[in-house]
């Protein structure tokens, strides 16, 4: 699986995502134009010392991301869309609903205002996922947000890579 955020806006939110991809193994994707440095020292300081460990990687938009991901695993671009699973509090299917295969390309919008509609709109509904919240609720924080969904799709794959028992070597 791969993480893709959407021109996100907290630098701690994205350093917190750069700790999780390198512990989970997963690529990471800034799509768009942060509304922060990437140089940011509070980016930074999220991510602590698995900062350099990263396999982050900016794309100027979604065009070029899908375009680099069609011409990395030689798909074509309606293959590499097809992979995409949106985060949205719009979606009708909780993510829990969802069977992850391993190769989806999980998209999360800004914190403040989610996936804008011209993007959401260039995918089918059956690729929109929600995490279900109270009704009082708008949206998780981002950071929680792709733990929860990489979790549950890294759960049901049988937590491939990672380390599943206690090992005093550790």
């Amino acid at each position: 699986m791969e993480i893709a955020l959407f021109e996100p806006e907290i630098p701690p939110n994205t350093g917190n995502i750069i700790r999780l991809t390198v512990c989970t193994g997963t690529s990471l994707h800034i799509v768009g134009k942060p509304s922060f440095s990437l140089e940011d020292s509070m980016l930074r300081r999220a991510g602590l010392d698995y900062w350099s460990l990263s396999r982050m990687q900016t794309h100027e938009s979604l065009e070029d991301f899908v375009g680099y991901i069609g011409q990395r695993d030689s798909q074509s671009p309606e293959e590499v869309k097809g992979r995409f699973l949106l985060l949205s509090r719009f979606a009708q299917r909780a993510h829990s609903e969802h069977q992850f295969l391993g190769n989806e390309i999980l998209l999360f919008g800004r914190e403040s205002t989610g996936l804008p509609d011209s993007i959401r709109s260039l995918f089918e509904k059956a690729q929109w996922l929600r995490i279900p919240v109270h009704k009082s609720c708008r949206s998780l924080n981002l950071a929680n947000s792709v733990s929860i969904v990489l979790y549950e799709g890294l759960r049901q794959l049988g937590f491939p890579g990672l380390e599943t028992e206690y090992s005093a070597d550790n």
